[in-house]
């Protein structure tokens, strides 16, 4: 599927489709929008939202701007449950980093003495 083939569809998105088994307009329109989203999701792609207006539009054969607000959160909706239905992620994911906080130090360090590590450094002795 190139992307002239479905209106509203980049490359990228046009290999996320090809790689969930939807190779034509035909395809989409046998799989529908909302599940041809949740393939890709399922996939493990991160598609926003627009990709599932894009879908719905190439679909009706509109710009993806031109999808109704009322379908557009129909279609949040329905996404919204189907994505909750997913299993989580594969592989080893980090948690999530607390906050980073900064310290300054510059006085203290100015105050505390040499730390004594138990031997004479040479260059000191040089001198």
């Amino acid at each position: 599927m190139s992307s002239g083939k479905l209106r509203n569809i980049g490359p990228k998105s046009a290999a996320w489709l090809r790689q969930t088994g939807i190779h034509s307009q035909e395809d989409l329109e046998a799989v529908g929008a909302l599940a041809a989203f949740i393939r890709v999701k399922r996939a493990g792609f991160k598609p926003s939202l627009n990709l599932l207006y894009a879908l719905e539009g190439a679909i009706l054969g509109c710009h993806w701007q031109d999808i109704p607000e009322e379908r557009r959160q129909e279609l949040v909706l329905a996404a919204s449950e189907e994505v909750a239905k997913l299993p989580p992620p594969r592989g080893r994911r980090m948690p999530a980093a607390g906050p980073v906080t900064t310290v300054r130090h510059d006085e203290e360090e100015a105050a505390m003495p040499e730390p004594d590590f138990g031997f004479d450094d040479p260059a000191a002795e040089r001198d």
